[in-house]
């Protein structure tokens, strides 16, 4: 009989556990790098930095980062969770239950842009901020970035409580 239990216990855990959840973990380092090095990061949640650096980050919270270094113009990027593709598979191996613990901790999400890899524009310069990937290639300016993301990451911003409304979330550059 006890045999029949432990068996029961461990088909439970494994089915009502997110495979993500197992895999991923609910944080994912991001890495944050600067043109010029040396930028001061300040993440919304209020941790700061030298970049390079590098947070461990929630892969299911939006959230804002904001790069400054004298002689540049402050640069503000909104960085947005965004639905793995473990979360098909996980319906898949996991059943509706892995699935749904997955959503709600947000382990089946990954955080972009990744790394935060910005070229910074000389104050007064009339130039953009750039977004690059992870080879210092250009992807967007950082504003081009924020627009396309802007209405899910201000949505996401209330939902996680850090704001009341979205008229109340800052806008990014």
């Amino acid at each position: 009989m006890n045999f029949k239990v432990a068996t029961a216990i461990a088909i439970a855990s494994v089915s009502l556990s997110g495979c993500a959840t197992v895999l991923n973990g609910v944080n994912m380092p991001v890495e944050f790098v600067s043109e010029p090095e040396g930028a001061g990061v300040e993440i919304l949640d209020g941790r700061t930095c030298t970049a390079p650096c590098t947070f461990e980050m929630r892969r299911g919270n939006d959230t804002m980062v904001t790069f400054t270094a004298a002689g540049y113009e402050p640069v503000t990027i909104y960085m947005q969770s965004r639905t793995g593709g473990s979360a098909a598979g996980n319906l898949i191996a996991g059943g509706i239950i892995g699935g749904v613990v997955d959503a709600s901790n947000g382990a089946s999400n990954f955080l972009a842009p990744r790394p935060v890899y910005i070229r910074m524009a000389r104050a007064g310069s009339g130039e953009p901020a750039l977004l690059l990937d992870e080879e210092g290639e250009v992807i967007s300016t950082v504003s081009e970035f924020n627009a396309e993301v802007a209405e899910d990451v201000r949505e996401g911003l209330v939902g996680q409580g850090l704001y009341a409304t979205v008229e109340d979330v800052p806008p990014a550059d």
